[in-house]
């Protein structure tokens, strides 16, 4: 059965692609910047082609030749432009007057307009939508308009979807104007605090990773915590550095009140699900595991939404630098399920009928 095909960019090690596959679309060309990732990309995606270039140098008009018709593309523009630490950064430009911003996601827009796809995804952090970066969403409102393509966008949470972890992320989906709106998914899951009736509570790190445990030398040669190891085992599961201030009564302050990155010596609990993972792995930045040790690749591969058996390639850092960066895969396949049931639920069918009005109109001259 033919399947809808579409084209991945900043891909990474294929988060979306995954969620999409996994909903029944075909990954026909992904690529990516970064070597390792790509590596990693064409193990996992055999029948994909997958080219390691910067995105600037790609031709898809060429792609949409080669494969006569291109139903959707996908991707998260690199975020650290509009992420919350460029608000810290003050030697760097923010959003789209950073060079690389401007330069990820005016091609994102330009691979729309040589594919002309049905559909997109576009993802990025929640950054997105925050004040300093609006001529950034301006430019993909503009850009959406101007290839004709209706767009429908908000900030969602990974968790509130039955991902383990806390992860907000700005969704934005084009579809061509000729088509119907798009319909957002409902939320599955909520925080069991406010449990919203008819949802299931959020899926914790307990769920998920309560049949691993690890005792690896590694740990024990350089220690969560670095040379705060100690005060990270006096810290409560789900709590940080802020534990050692004056605001939340601790008898003997060692830090002040938000000094530091909300990470810092930050511990999951059994009983929530993680914060963010991170793209770099850090000796003080959390999060760590409750035991207080780090996080293995394998616990990072289930809070991400990853299955066992995909594959990473590379030493420890990079490994944890692919699925810090992607968008897990259970987040991205609610999105690409709802395409799918909206648009392509009738795919072949529709795609033979065209293929035959064609057909009798070539016989008819």
């Amino acid at each position: 059965m033919t399947k809808p095909k579409i084209v991945s960019i900043f891909s990474g090690v294929g988060g979306i692609d995954f969620g999409f596959e996994e909903a029944g679309f075909q990954t026909v060309f992904a690529s990516d910047i970064w070597d390792r990732a790509c590596e990693s990309l064409q193990q996992n995606f055999t029948d994909c082609e997958v080219v390691c270039d910067d995105i600037v140098n790609i031709d898809f008009k060429k792609i949409k030749a080669k494969h006569n018709e291109i139903d959707g593309l996908v991707g998260g523009p690199p975020c650290p432009p509009f992420s919350k630490s460029r608000f810290y950064r003050t030697e760097k430009d923010r959003g789209i007057d950073d060079i690389d911003g401007f330069t990820t996601v005016s091609n994102y827009f330009r691979a729309v307009e040589e594919l002309e796809p049905k559909f997109f995804f576009f993802e990025n952090v929640a950054g997105f939508v925050f004040k300093p970066h609006k001529a950034a969403l301006e430019l993909v409102e503009k850009e959406s308009e101007r290839l004709g393509y209706k767009i429908f966008h908000k900030v969602v949470n990974a968790a509130d979807f039955g991902v383990a972890q806390t992860r907000q992320r700005f969704i934005c989906i084009g579809i061509k104007k000729e088509m119907e709106d798009f319909k957002y998914p409902e939320t599955t899951h909520s925080d069991p605090k406010k449990l919203i009736k008819g949802l299931k509570p959020w899926v914790t790190c307990g769920d998920i990773l309560g049949d691993i445990d690890f005792d690896l030398e590694e740990d024990k040669k350089m220690q969560a915590g670095s040379k705060h190891k100690d005060l990270l085992k006096l810290i409560p599961p789900g709590d940080n550095y802020l534990y050692f201030t004056e605001e939340r009564g601790h008898p003997n302050p060692i830090f002040k009140w938000r000094s530091r990155y909300w990470s810092f010596l930050l511990k999951l609990s059994p009983d929530r699900p993680s914060w963010t993972i991170q793209a770099s792995h850090s000796n003080n930045m959390g999060p760590f595991h409750w035991k207080n040790r780090f996080l293995r690749i394998q616990e990072i591969k289930r809070i991400q939404s990853f299955e066992n058996d995909h594959i990473f390639l590379g030493n420890f850092r990079e490994q944890w630098r692919q699925v810090g960066n992607a968008v897990p895969p259970k987040l991205a396949n609610v999105f690409a399920e709802q395409l799918k049931s909206q648009y392509f639920n009738n795919y072949e069918r529709t795609r033979h009928d065209n293929t035959r009005q064609e057909r009798l109109k070539v016989s008819s001259y």
